[in-house]
């Protein structure tokens, strides 16, 4: 870390020269990229959600292009099966005889973005969790390897639940953020009407700025991050508090969530280009990392609460 703490300011800007280029395709939504850059320095996968045509997609795509990952998008229908993301095994002619042989499905990919993922069926949403946790698949009795980095990013649509399944609390837990994409401010808007409004031009492709190797190096140096032991009591007593507010929360959050909230701080850190957690970065990354791992109480619900309400009331 020590050569790490010396180029710290080189990080920051390499940092912002990624939103920068970002920037290029996508107008505003900078907490939602901080909160991706955030997910993949902790090696970790993100659910967006957000109201349709608020460019989930693209900022998926422009983030893949930017970092020099390997991208794919798997459309979340009910029909979709198992082996139309992990793959399956095909019959090949070779020497005259058959063979079997094993074709990848899109989920061999760096970044795969999982769209409307709970319009997939729970088995084929479950055939993503042995990928997004364990970065490999079993096909059979064989298991393949994913090449990493490795992240799933899905989106949902809060609306319209009418033919979907929801995302079991067990699988949720598996997202270390949830990103909440919000409607873009009247200024924002108009820059998105203006851009891509004008007379079509050949579409710039984003500079790539990273690479596999270099986050891979990265995400072993956001663990290396210092944190002060009273600003990690805090983390735990923040997650611990969330299993004793009967009146606001059925059921609390795991000390996975301990885990995401001190991972998320330090890769907070990092990206802002300090050599420490502050007590901001653990109250900043509480939202994204309890906003789906808390159950709200009825009470809570009757209020007209939401989640980032309860969560807060938790922090004061």
């Amino acid at each position: 870390m020590a050569d790490a703490v010396k180029n710290i300011d080189k990080l920051k800007a390499t940092f912002s020269n990624v939103t920068s280029e970002i920037a290029k395709k996508i107008v505003g939504q900078d907490e939602v990229m901080e909160q991706m850059l955030v997910a993949i320095l902790c090696d970790a996968n993100a659910l967006l959600e957000s109201y349709p045509g608020l460019g989930k997609t693209s900022m998926v795509k422009a983030v893949a292009e930017v970092l020099g990952l390997k991208f794919a998008r798997i459309q979340g229908t009910p029909d979709l099966m198992p082996s139309d993301i992990i793959g399956t095994y095909v019959i090949e002619e070779k020497d005259g005889k058959k063979i079997f042989k094993f074709q990848k499905g899109p989920i061999f990919a760096n970044i795969v973005l999982m769209d409307e993922i709970n319009r997939a069926t729970p088995k084929t949403q479950a055939a993503l969790l042995e990928s997004m946790q364990e970065k490999q698949v079993t096909v059979g009795n064989q298991t393949f390897p994913l090449d990493l980095p490795f992240f799933v990013l899905a989106t949902q649509n809060p609306i319209d639940q009418e033919g979907t399944y929801p995302l079991p609390e067990a699988q949720t837990d598996r997202f270390l953020l949830k990103i909440l994409v919000r409607y873009p401010t009247m200024e924002e808007e108009l820059e998105i009407v203006d851009r891509y409004t004008r007379p079509l031009e050949e579409n710039e492709a984003l500079k790539t700025l990273l690479s596999g190797e270099s986050l891979k190096l990265l995400q072993r140096l956001t663990r290396q991050v210092p944190i002060a032991n009273d600003i990690k009591k805090r983390a735990v007593e923040i997650v611990a508090k969330t299993r004793n507010m009967p009146d606001l929360i059925e059921f609390g959050a795991s000390p996975r969530a301990s885990l995401g909230i001190i991972l998320a701080a330090k890769a907070k850190a990092l990206i802002d280009g300090r050599k420490y957690v502050s007590l901001k970065d653990i109250e900043e990354m509480a939202f994204p990392v309890l906003r789906h791992r808390i159950v709200l109480s009825f009470k809570a619900e009757r209020e007209g609460k939401t989640p980032d309400d309860v969560v807060r009331d938790l922090l004061k």
